[in-house]
């Protein structure tokens, strides 16, 4: 996938479904992303990771962790995450998402899944090829994409009995599982905030209303993007502009200057100097760049 819709509380909108299971299992090149890089957002599915080429680094909430090829990650339902590639790798993975209730009959979700996807201690599994349980878990990735692209005969019953392999193989590390109503609020807290930036990323944006937004003290809210996100809450404001105007600037009929007001900046020369600070060349360059590709 080159590129995907979140909305405005970063959750993701990609429908994670074939035409009849609700799951999703694809590849993923990280540099063909717009952004060039997997933004950060969530989404209720849990996500499985599988590395096949060069490395990437991924943040899940506040942590960050190198995941080499042949290896991968567990995402739980819920949690933030990104992904950007490690030493211009070329990295792909082949990612597999699938709705929590699929993973096993209802009957078994209640004691099996639903204590899984609420730990707050939970947010990721590191998946070692070394380990056999790890190695069950990536066979049976592979074979769920082999499956859903050939769509064989009862594709569908072999897809349903191999998750049920890999959540058994994921669970059976007795991991104890932690349920912290403060984590809980913290999460929430920060997607209130960040919801009310992609709302409102367009118009002029103060500290105060982002803190308010989270129901937090100015501080508060500065040290809770310090420590989610590794940045202030209006570095991230300028950020999130810059992810929002690329496809404006893809657009034949925009100008540099008019992309640069509609996603909230309110100086051409300053949206220009921070699109060269993270993009590493300028709104026009891209623009031309974009044009050619397309």
């Amino acid at each position: 996938m080159k590129n995907f819709r979140i909305d405005q509380n970063l959750k993701e909108l990609t429908e994670h479904r074939t035409v009849v299971l609700p799951i999703a299992c694809y590849e993923t090149t990280i540099h063909q992303n717009i952004n060039g890089y997997i933004p950060l957002h969530w989404h209720d599915e849990i996500q499985f990771v599988l590395i096949v080429k060069g490395e990437a680094l991924f943040q899940i909430n506040e942590e960050k962790l190198v995941i080499g090829e042949g290896n991968g990650l567990f995402i739980n339902s819920g949690c933030l995450h990104m992904a950007e590639e490690k030493n211009q790798s070329g990295c792909v993975y082949i990612c597999l998402n699938v709705s929590p209730h699929f993973v096993l009959s209802q009957e078994l979700y209640t004691t099996y899944v639903y204590p899984y996807i609420q730990a707050t201690n939970l947010p990721y599994v590191y998946l070692d090829a070394n380990e056999l349980w790890a190695k069950n878990i990536f066979d049976a990735i592979l074979k769920i994409n082999q499956w859903i692209q050939q769509q064989s005969p009862y594709y569908e019953i072999d897809i349903s009995v191999q998750l049920t392999l890999i959540w058994q193989n994921l669970i059976i590390n007795g991991i104890q599982l932690e349920y912290d109503q403060t984590e809980m609020v913290k999460s929430q807290r920060m997607k209130q905030m960040l919801n009310w930036i992609h709302l409102h990323y367009a118009e002029k944006i103060r500290l105060d209303d982002i803190a308010k937004a989270g129901q937090l003290s100015r501080s508060e809210c500065c040290r809770y993007f310090k420590r989610v996100l590794k940045k202030t809450p209006l570095h991230y404001v300028t950020d999130y502009r810059i992810q929002k105007s690329l496809i404006l600037l893809q657009q034949a009929e925009s100008t540099v200057t008019e992309v640069a007001y509609q996603v909230g900046f309110n100086s051409t020369s300053y949206f220009i100097d921070q699109f060269r600070k993270s993009m590493n060349m300028t709104p026009l360059a891209y623009k031309k760049l974009s044009s050619v590709k397309i």
